[in-house]
């Protein structure tokens, strides 16, 4: 039922049993890893054995991401221990951050260089933007508390850039960073200023807050227009600024689709209790979209 039915995965059934051929093999052996890297008084496979198998491991991170369900539900749901689930997810999630994002079935981006590098390499146009995903509050007497208050929404949040392609498909998302960060510096830090200026010839279109990178990349990242009149602007130049405003908005709107589509998983649209854990959860989620997106658009072209 849980396989069957996409509502509750956000995955086709092909693309679970793609993640299952996948992933199954690494977490046997990290799991084996485990047993064997701390000392023992009993030989390696001994003692209790899973109640859960490594498919519903990956179904209940699934669901989880997917709907944001407590773990107490799912134990319900899979008839084990509370316990059970938190760690199932702790396993897999990782392994589902690690994948990267897939557009195509031969190709997987995992860094921001893959990333420039597939668009230079194919002609495509990216499309990057930052996006921030709403955390508890720290504790108090914590050092860098403020760091998580977003100076755009005046709330505790962390913040991730995210890329897209000019359809909207998710190509990259970066490790989530407490979101007091601008986004210009963001950029900057994920060293896309170096990577542009020193590799292909793409074009990269950003909004208002990335206006700076322009100039430092040789015109591959391309902002609005910057309004030359204050006050008193002739008719002319009111009809051609907005003109140019919104020709470059219909370019980069896009990529607002393709945030929205990550926020669909419920991971990424509440209040989670973990900070430390949203980098994983931010690309795992990114890595799983780009799946299922490339997977329906090769359906779509077989038809």
């Amino acid at each position: 039922m849980i396989i069957s039915n996409r509502r509750i995965t956000g995955l086709a059934v092909g693309v679970i049993a793609e993640l299952v051929e996948e992933i199954s093999p690494l977490w046997q052996e990290r799991h084996q890893a485990r047993l064997t890297s701390r000392p023992r008084k009993r030989a390696v496979g001994t003692g209790a054995k899973h109640r859960l198998v490594f498919v519903d491991r990956l179904l209940a991170t699934l669901v989880h991401l997917r709907h944001g369900v407590t773990h107490d539900v799912l134990a319900c749901w899979f008839g084990v221990d509370r316990s059970t689930i938190t760690r199932a997810v702790g396993e897999v999630r990782p392994l589902l951050a690690e994948r990267g994002c897939t557009v195509s079935p031969d190709v997987r981006l995992r860094t921001l260089a893959d990333v420039v590098d597939h668009l230079g390499a194919s002609g495509t146009t990216g499309i990057i933007d930052g996006t921030e995903i709403r955390v508890r509050r720290p504790a108090a007497g914590r050092t860098d508390r403020d760091k998580f208050i977003s100076g755009k929404n005046k709330q505790n949040a962390v913040k991730s850039m995210v890329v897209t392609d000019a359809e909207g498909r998710v190509l990259w998302c970066s490790p989530a960073r407490p979101a007091s960060c601008a986004d210009i510096t963001h950029a900057r830090q994920l060293g896309l200023v170096k990577l542009l200026a020193d590799g292909p010839a793409v074009e990269i279109p950003a909004d208002a807050g990335y206006q700076g990178l322009g100039a430092q990349t040789g015109g591959r990242v391309m902002t609005p227009p910057h309004r030359k009149f204050k006050k008193n602007a002739p008719e002319w130049y009111e009809e051609m600024y907005e003109r140019q405003r919104k020709a470059h908005s219909s370019r980069r709107i896009r990529v607002e689709h393709g945030i929205a589509h990550l926020k669909n998983w419920r991971a990424l649209a509440r209040h989670p209790g973990c900070r430390e854990h949203m980098s994983d959860t931010v690309q795992a989620v990114a890595g799983l979209l780009s799946h299922q997106q490339t997977a329906d658009l090769t359906s779509t072209r077989q038809r």
